[in-house]
């Protein structure tokens, strides 16, 4: 007898009623036509797990650009506008007068900026990422597999047991190398 699970809803018996139906993909088109196909089925938005960025799967799952690429501009501009207060305030501060050159002199300080800049978009960059990705995630997602950081893409829906069939049907239809389905 299969016994529910933690996260599923208990149905008749205490078998669950929730499944999660994963797709194995060879190739980033049939899995941006398999997601297409779930969604306009009606089905809750998958899980895609994906070994490289691909645009395709970033468009058929309708989802936003990441935000940390502004993390790393808000970083880069403090660190630049650091750079030119830290070296013009120190000028002006501690003034050394060298052969009657100007003690406020741009271009040598655009190097302090333009490093302060590399740093900071970079540490903020880092730290956009960790806010954003949830990290640390100490257990792996519901219907990870090996498979997905080497060379596959997986597609993973939870649905009614119900539904499974349809869901499975439509994975192989978009060109899943392979379905299965294990309780959600």
């Amino acid at each position: 007898m299969v016994k529910a699970s933690a996260t599923g809803t208990a149905g008749e018996g205490g078998v669950t009623n929730r499944i999660r139906v994963t797709g194995f993909f060879t190739d980033e088109e049939p899995c941006a036509r398999g997601i297409v196909a779930l969604r306009a089925a009606g089905f809750a938005q998958p899980r895609v797990f994906s070994p490289f960025a691909s645009e395709k799967v970033r468009e058929a799952l309708h989802t936003a650009r990441s935000p940390v690429r502004l993390w790393v501009f808000l970083g880069g501009i403090t660190g630049c506008a650091g750079g030119f207060a830290l070296t013009i305030g120190l000028s002006a501060e501690y003034p050394h007068v060298t052969a009657g050159m100007p003690i406020v002199s741009i271009p040598p300080f655009v190097i302090i900026a333009f490093e302060l800049t590399i740093l900071f978009g970079a540490l903020s960059g880092v730290l956009g990422f960790l806010v954003h990705g949830g990290f640390p995630r100490l257990e792996s997602e519901p219907g990870y597999d090996v498979r997905f950081t080497e060379d596959r893409f997986g597609v993973v829906v939870r649905c009614a047991a119900a539904d499974r069939p349809r869901a499975e049907a439509l994975l192989r239809k978009a060109g899943a190398a392979e379905v299965k389905d294990a309780l959600a």
